[in-house]
């Protein structure tokens, strides 16, 4: 579905650091069809916007500096008093507040669990033009260490309302804004904790979990969780890509909106 707003507290766009835009191009574009409309940023390099049907999804920077990840971005009113109140609350500030051009203004963040996480204060650009359709992000997904301690600190900080569900695979909170379902979050089992760090996940709805699972395998990405059900949600997998930045994909039995 085609979105032109975005209100305080939902995940609006996602955004992949890699170590060669190349690689990453060729894996994504075939695994997803995205195409790429490439932005020059001067001696910054170029920031790749990722597309379905002309519209923008989300966008890839290359970088030797930062470990190949997804970033999920938050939209937020002020990010500067967000900013300031997530310091207040054990939060990192890895970058900004800063503006981007005439687009918007960030900050890049760490929660107090160490899970990266962008705060998108809106000005020419919105966010992601198409949400909850295949090849594009349908939900967003905390990975944590303390998952009691992680929704206290986002609901205080983008007013979150934090529900338990009953329908998941493990205990599993719902984050809400207003009454929409705006993120998931879950304390990681030590077997997961023990080779990945708190992050968030961004989800890509598509058609075939199992065919596209397949698929990212044939392209050089690596299936870290096979594919399976969530109960009355869907089908999903868990994607490394070739660099090393994890995604999931689910094929949405019930629609979680």
């Amino acid at each position: 579905m085609e979105i032109e707003h975005y209100s305080p507290g939902r995940f609006c766009w996602i955004e992949l650091a890699a170590r060669d835009r190349q690689v990453a191009e060729r894996f994504y574009s075939g695994l997803f069809g995205w195409t790429t409309r490439d932005i020059p940023m001067g001696e910054q390099g170029v920031y790749v916007m990722f597309q379905k049907n002309g519209r923008d999804i989300g966008a890839m920077w290359e970088t030797a500096e930062h470990p190949p990840a997804w970033t999920s971005y938050i939209s937020i009113a002020n990010v500067d008093d967000a900013t300031e109140t997530a310091k207040r609350l054990g939060a990192t500030v890895l970058g900004g507040p800063l503006d981007v051009m005439d687009a918007g203004r960030m900050a890049y963040l760490a929660d107090p669990q160490g899970a990266p996480f962008a705060l998108w204060e809106p000005k020419k650009h919105a966010g992601a033009d198409l949400l909850y359709e295949p090849s594009t992000l349908c939900w967003n997904e905390l990975l944590t260490s303390d998952r009691d301690a992680a929704a206290r600190f986002y609901s205080e900080l983008v007013g979150w309302r934090c529900e338990e569900t009953p329908n998941a695979l493990m205990p599993y909170y719902v984050a809400f804004v207003g009454e929409d379902r705006a993120a998931g979050m879950f304390k990681m089992p030590d077997d997961m904790a023990a080779h990945m760090k708190p992050q968030w996940m961004p989800y890509i709805a598509v058609t075939d979990c199992d065919a596209m699972s397949a698929k990212a395998r044939e392209l050089g990405g690596s299936v870290i969780v096979e594919p399976r059900d969530i109960p009355k949600i869907g089908r999903f997998s868990m994607i490394r890509d070739p660099q090393g930045a994890f995604f999931c994909i689910i094929d949405l039995a019930a629609s979680m909106h």
